[in-house]
């Protein structure tokens, strides 16, 4: 008996087959039955179904006699009802699975104990290529993993019901009756029922399915229908079909009030959104509040009870009136924001228009790091190297309003928004940032824009990233390459990386091979300077520090340590210090409360935590290419490499082993962690030649001189710099 059951309703689906087809069979996970339902359109879909199963025996090929599939919902039930795998899955054939997806259900299934109903991610892509994050992605990863139920948890009502978002156990789908109804409307009351009557539900916060919208189809759903393309009609007919379905079953009755609720909430959500058929939706509205309305419901009280009460009581007439009341209402009263607000964007538009038509000062430079976030990180080095071989050229930061705070005395900064920050971005000749400038920023001739990046690529980066849906996410590629296009120089710490940023970022910027100016004090800081740093955190004199440094993941909102903290520095004893570094993009990290933990989130410089460590423990974090250059140490922590490597994609395989992809000791448990640390393997030879060829490729640079190669070459104009072109 198979673990998983994917299932397959084919119409006319000739051009997308084939790539559905062998997105999962080429799958990792291999316990599975592919049932394929054809409905017997003569375009040779079912020939193609037919010739999979042919030459794979977990294919299954089912034809119906033409005309008598009754839709998608009469093929999903056909081969439901041939399934034997533990759990069932539903597949349009114009969906494909992501690599990894099977192989992170089945384990997500395991980790939960089996639940009757798992749910997981997916993206859309659109004809033209590009991945459009989904709501529900978000979503799942506000959930605890489960197992859950939705009484106690009525947020899972939020996530797209469709019904390939979700692994059904079997016996569930079996012994409840459930079945597709027609219609979109059926597919979502199947999706309900499944949520409904499961006792227990796991979230897997990882996409796993891609829909791979058709050319005829729009790139952008419609605003105002709902995320998975369901009608309010047909909502409103999806929940009365599963009113019914609980009133039929008593063991549901608990279940009643918290569904109507959020079916009132999303049947009244509806109505501004059907202009042509409101009559026809407050009728099919107030029916189903006749019917279905549970014993004691209230609705709200006061003016926000309005509405609901027209609604349910199907006065569509007084509806009318109070909508047009409540717009008058509406536009007298935003009216004067509006135009305030409008005020205030054109006076800063004509202002910046104005200050543009000033001639550029040559002699002046801004500077930016990690979004305004403060002084930092690559353009600090070159900023203060410009200071000293350049002073003709006064930088100004451009530093948020909340990291002012941050600054270093005597350094010059704007805040975005100001007069004076619009009249330095309209007069400065260079622009030297590690992310880009914002879109408002307009590049006038003469200007030049150094992009310094702030890490050497392990994960996947810019355009790459539009095959891995969690690394997409929120990311507008034709804008992204607007910003690309105002670059005149991208600074390269090594060659892997010039190759990755030509391909992810293609442009006609100048690459500049020089090294990362940020890693010059690794070759320059003295021992003395060294011993403060350390003095300065708390680590006593002959203590060894180990500095965890992970990176973040796009599919986690919050940190999550992949080391048991505590039963390590148990483990290692008071003579070794852990300093637990979270990726900037998360809030803190909630460590425990132990001497020998530091939490060094909050510390202003990376590059000061890493030399203060005899050695590093990271997993995919950038900060292992810097850290190589100090010739330290370094052991890759990866429990979940191929989750990562599958979920955000990565350039090459950091755990290969071989000299210059695996730079030291590698572990999957804090056990194995520790004992890498206590039996000495940490800096053994065999490491130590990793680390060396791990080194040689990605430090080639590293000699303490980048951020001057960079002001020589860019502000003032000399020649020579290594590596660039």
């Amino acid at each position: 008996m198979p673990r998983l059951s994917v299932i397959i309703p084919v119409r006319r689906a000739r051009g997308h087959l084939r790539e559905c087809l062998e997105s999962v069979l080429s799958q990792s996970f291999t316990d599975i039955e592919v049932i394929g339902v054809d409905d017997g359109a003569p375009d040779g879909s079912g020939l193609l179904l037919d010739e999979f199963a042919a030459r794979d025996n977990r294919v299954q090929a089912i034809h119906l006699p033409a005309g008598e599939g009754a839709g998608p919902a009469g093929r999903r039930n056909a081969g439901a009802e041939r399934a034997v795998g533990d759990h069932l899955l539903f597949l349009e054939a114009n969906f494909v699975l992501l690599p990894g997806a099977l192989q992170a259900v089945a384990d997500a299934l395991n980790a939960a104990g089996d639940p009757e109903l798992l749910l997981f991610g997916h993206h859309k892509r659109s004809f033209r290529g590009r991945p459009r994050p989904t709501r529900s992605l978000e979503l799942l990863h506000e959930l605890p993993a489960g197992p859950l139920t939705l009484a106690d948890h009525p947020e899972l009502l939020d996530i797209a019901q469709v019904s390939w978002n979700r692994a059904v156990r079997r016996t569930l789908h079996e012994s409840e009756k459930l079945a597709f109804g027609p219609g979109q409307h059926g597919e979502r009351m199947y999706a309900l029922q499944t949520l409904a009557a499961a006792e227990s539900v796991a979230v897997l916060p990882v996409a796993c399915v891609e829909h791979r919208q058709q050319r005829y189809l729009p790139e952008l759903a419609d605003e105002s229908e709902p995320a998975d393309g369901t009608t309010p009609l047909q909502i409103v007919e999806a929940y009365a079909g599963l009113m019914t379905y609980l009133r039929d079953r008593p063991a549901l009755h608990p279940l009643r009030a918290l569904l109507f609720e959020r079916a009132a909430q999303e049947l009244l959500a509806g109505y501004p959104s059907v202009e042509r058929r409101r009559r026809r939706y407050v009728r099919s509205v107030a029916a189903f509040h006749r019917r279905h309305r549970p014993e004691g419901y209230r609705f709200p009280g006061g003016a926000k009870g309005l509405r609901p009460r027209l609604i349910a009581g199907g006065r569509f007439a007084a509806l009318g009136t109070l909508d047009t009341v409540l717009a008058l209402r509406r536009t007298m009263r935003s009216v004067p924001a509006a135009l305030r607000a409008h005020a205030k964007r054109t006076l800063s538009a004509r202002y910046y228009w104005w200050q543009r038509r000033r001639p550029l000062d040559r002699g002046l430079a801004v500077y930016a790091a990690y979004w305004n976030r403060g002084v930092s990180c690559n353009p600090e080095a070159i900023f203060r190297k410009a200071q000293e071989l350049a002073p003709q050229v006064r930088g100004v930061w451009v530093v948020s309003k909340n990291q002012v705070d941050t600054v270093p005395p005597g350094i010059d900064h704007v805040v975005p928004g100001t007069r004076r920050y619009w009249a330095t971005l309209a007069r400065a000749t260079y622009f030297i940032n590690n992310v880009n400038f914002p879109d408002h920023l307009v590049k006038r001739p003469g200007q030049v824009h150094v992009m310094t990046h702030h890490g050497t690529p392990l994960k996947i980066m810019g355009l790459d990233q539009q095959d891995y849906p969690a690394a997409a996410q929120g990311l507008n590629f034709d804008r992204l390459l607007q910003r690309v296009d105002r670059w005149d120089w991208s600074l390269s710490a090594n060659p892997h990386s010039t190759e990755v940023w030509a391909r992810a970022y293609p442009s006609a910027a100048r690459s500049l091979e020089t090294g990362y100016p940020r890693n010059d004090v690794f070759t320059t800081a003295t021992a003395g300077q060294i011993a403060e740093i350390r003095a300065e955190l708390g680590i006593r004199p002959g203590q060894r520090s180990v500095l965890y440094a992970p990176t973040h993941r796009d599919y986690e909102a919050s940190f999550t340590s992949r080391i048991d903290l505590e039963r390590l520095a148990e483990a290692l004893g008071p003579d070794t210090v852990i300093m637990v570094r979270a990726h900037y993009f998360y809030d803190g990290a909630g460590l425990p409360d132990r001497p020998s933990i530091l939490d060094v989130c909050d510390h202003p410089r990376i590059e000061e935590l890493c030399l203060a460590a005899d050695a590093l423990v990271t997993d995919y974090s950038s900060v292992m290419f810097d850290y190589a250059a100090l010739d330290r140490p370094i052991v890759v922590h990866a429990p979940d490499w191929e989750t990562y490597r599958t979920v955000r994609g990565v350039c090459f395989d950091l755990l290969s082993g071989e000299p210059g992809d695996t730079p030291g000791a590698v572990s999957t448990s804090t056990d194995e962690l520790a004992r890498i640390f206590l039996d000495g393997s940490w800096n053994s030879p065999e490491n130590e030649a990793l680390r060396a060829a791990f080194r040689a490729r990605f430090c080639p640079y590293d000699d303490g001189r980048a951020a001057e190669r960079v002001v020589r070459a860019v502000l003032l104009g000399e020649d020579g710099a290594p590596g660039g072109r």
